[in-house]
């Protein structure tokens, strides 16, 4: 059975299961996916997201600010831990750098990533990290917030092994998306095969970044299988052992499911 180690289940298209979640839900659950994790990208919309995934055993969440997101509140450090207090939060984020759809001064990003990272040591939880074309100041900021006191995922990784090696050195987990199943991926493939896979997750980011055969559809949790089944083909094993070993990963690293 595979985990979703990253999906936004309250941003999913429903409409083929009639507005349900419970059916998406038990849809994934039937293509072998037993668990997801529910990640936060602002406050505004996190009491209804934490609501909705206290229905079901079966979801944990994060909570945080995602590093692109304006206009809502901007939480301190305390107010982060406090939140990830409830049982069902696993995670702080997702936070981090994205240089990509930013300009002028980004000072408001970095200081909001290392006000994720302090909630994180506060609680004791690990961080989900964003980065994207931040490749230098996110390394630099994880490292001088003794990031890898707590841990965490660089959660849908599209950079090379030099920075795959650097994030597993500061105790971080390299997770694929669909991204990974790509045909122009050839990177990111090389270093699917190259990850040890102790240190390996596997998420959808739904409803974004569909996998192949279904790209450019709006993704769900059950598409997972997809992500994970290229990955084994990369890496010559058979899909049951690298859900097993990723399954594991995830619950060593969240402590939960």
């Amino acid at each position: 059975m595979l985990i979703d180690s990253h999906c936004h289940l309250d941003r999913l298209d429903l409409t083929k299961y009639d507005g349900s979640l419970s059916a998406a839900l038990a849809s994934a659950k039937t293509a072998g996916v037993e668990h997801f994790l529910c990640v936060s990208i602002d406050l505004e919309s996190y009491p209804a997201m934490l609501a909705a995934a206290e229905e079901f055993d079966s979801v944990s969440v994060s909570v945080g600010v995602h590093p692109s997101h304006t206009g809502g509140s901007e939480p301190t450090a305390a107010d982060l831990a406090e939140l990830a207090a409830n049982p069902k939060v696993v995670a702080i984020g997702e936070t981090g750098l994205d240089y990509h759809y930013n300009e002028g001064d980004l000072d408001w990003q970095r200081n909001r990533f290392r006000t994720h990272i302090q909630a994180a040591h506060l609680c004791a939880k690990p961080l989900i990290i964003h980065t994207r074309a931040a490749r230098e100041d996110t390394l630099t900021i994880l490292r001088e917030e003794h990031a890898e006191q707590v841990g965490g995922v660089m959660h849908c990784f599209t950079e090379d092994w030099a920075m795959a090696e650097q994030a597993i050195d500061l105790n971080f987990y390299i997770s694929f998306s669909g991204i990974v199943t790509f045909k122009s991926a050839e990177a990111l493939q090389e270093v699917a095969r190259r990850v040890p896979m102790e240190r390996m997750l596997v998420e959808t980011d739904s409803p974004y970044l569909a996998p192949v055969p279904y790209r450019g559809k709006p993704n769900e949790p059950a598409w997972v299988t997809h992500v994970a089944e290229h990955i084994a083909q990369l890496r010559g094993c058979d899909v049951d052992t690298l859900a097993r070993a990723t399954s594991a990963n995830f619950r060593r690293l969240f402590a939960c499911a």
